[in-house]
């Protein structure tokens, strides 16, 4: 088994603290039949640039960079993005901290934006999503710059602040998938031509409709669920759901 990443120095009170949700994409990434894949996938061509979307603690970017090795039998480069900019300066200690003095994967940044809005067309060969999937209304964005940056606050504005910032990790609107339609959206975009996304879902996210919905994407896709909770975590069913092209090439 391969290590998890130390997350001690996270302040959880702002950023999502790693759960079920976290390990089981550390297991399904980790497992022999994903690293065999990952293996055949990237065997030839440049350094797959790995990009964790809504990073949080940085736990599963970490993970993928300290044992890129074993996951996908080479070095890699590894990005991350977040909303929280908490979270982006404790996911860079952490796969820093994961990956110490020996060089294992190039590690560019965790950039504080939204989704894959700072990500250029078809760069990506592995996105990773562990999404806001809970049922519950979306924070106010029109609040965000301010909570994003506020320090010296009364202990009841750091409370309201806290709270923002927790609520982005884990609210995901109607049907817990506002944000992560949003992400599926770009997906075409941003991944190249032989990247290959995986998603999290939950059991009331609807993860077989999903798939059918993406095999119907222009240009021929496919969705393929790679790993499953297979039990309750936390208070739902959870999968992972491999998407890329048809047509996918090394």
């Amino acid at each position: 088994m391969l290590p998890t990443p130390d997350t001690s120095h996270v302040d959880y009170d702002q950023i999502y603290e790693p759960a079920e949700d976290s390990y089981l994409l550390l297991d399904t990434l980790s497992s022999a039949s994903e690293t065999a894949f990952l293996h055949s996938h990237f065997r030839t061509g440049h350094a797959p640039l790995v990009v964790e979307v809504g990073t949080g603690s940085g736990v599963v970017l970490a993970f993928l960079a300290a044992n890129a090795s074993t996951i996908f039998s080479r070095s890699v480069c590894t990005l991350g993005t977040d909303l929280n900019r908490r979270a982006c300066v404790a996911a860079s200690e952490t796969v820093k901290k994961a990956c110490g003095k020996e060089v294992k994967s190039s590690f560019a940044n965790v950039v504080n934006g939204d989704l894959t809005s700072a990500i250029k067309d078809g760069q990506v060969d592995v996105l990773v999503f562990n999404p806001p999937y809970v049922p519950a209304e979306l924070p106010d964005l029109s609040l965000h710059a301010k909570y994003n940056t506020a320090d010296g606050l009364t202990s009841s504005e750091a409370f309201d602040r806290d709270s923002h910032l927790l609520a982005l990790s884990y609210a995901g609107g109607v049907d817990g998938m506002e944000v992560t339609d949003r992400l599926l959206d770009e997906v075409p975009r941003v991944l190249s031509q032989r990247g290959v996304a995986y998603v999290l879902f939950c059991a009331q996210n609807k993860p077989e409709e999903i798939k059918r919905r993406i095999r119907q994407w222009p240009g021929g896709w496919d969705a393929e669920t790679v790993g499953s909770s297979g039990k309750k975590a936390g208070w739902e069913k959870l999968c992972i759901v491999r998407i890329m092209r048809t047509t996918a090439t090394d």
